[in-house]
């Protein structure tokens, strides 16, 4: 009882930890992790991934989605991306999708965190934050999967280049675009 009440000491409401991180403060972690799952001081969040809810008035809240991520990569090295935020765009796109994409380095699979399903995808390269302009880029790597009329995102794109940053747009297109985006970019100026 005494070594559960030592792990206990070291979780905090709102993080997210892995079995084997806890594992340091337990001699006996599995048996102990059940303990604290049944008394809800933890939460299951997948295979090894567990988080210390954070109480609200409306009740216990989960961790912070890029806490999350970052637990499970263990490390920061990763974009966030959904194709909702394309919408933001001006380009016509207005399909909801309910996925998102975490580009990294580490991982290529999908994966359920919680209640979400995850896809992360391995990249040699994306950039540190999400930009408009990076957006448009990975819109047109991405278009032939979306459920958008493909026709009417390119011609807005035509129509609206105009309101993209020029140059971040084409090292965007350079640094991360495939050939098909480049070519498209490079029709457009």
């Amino acid at each position: 009882m005494q070594k559960v009440e030592g792990l206990r000491s070291k979780l905090r409401k709102g993080r997210a930890y892995r079995r084997e991180d806890l594992a340091q403060w337990s001699t006996s972690i599995d048996r102990h992790l059940s303990q604290l799952v049944e008394e809800g001081i933890l939460k299951k969040l997948a295979q090894g991934l567990y988080y210390v809810p954070k109480p609200s008035a409306f009740g216990p809240t989960p961790p912070d989605e890029n806490e999350v991520i970052k637990t499970y990569l263990k490390g920061d090295d990763f974009l966030v991306v959904s194709p909702n935020y394309y919408n933001s765009l001006g380009l016509g796109a207005t399909q909801l999708y309910n996925r998102k994409r975490i580009y990294n380095h580490k991982k290529h699979e999908d994966v359920k965190l919680g209640n979400k399903v995850y896809e992360f995808r391995r990249k040699p390269k994306f950039p540190k934050k999400l930009s408009r302009e990076y957006l448009v880029v990975d819109l047109l790597n991405n278009l032939k999967y979306l459920a958008e009329d493909e026709q009417m995102i390119l011609e807005n794109l035509q129509k609206n280049i105009d309101t993209f940053e020029a140059k971040t747009l084409q090292a965007n297109a350079q640094r991360y675009g495939t050939i098909r985006t480049k070519k498209i970019l490079q029709q457009m100026r």
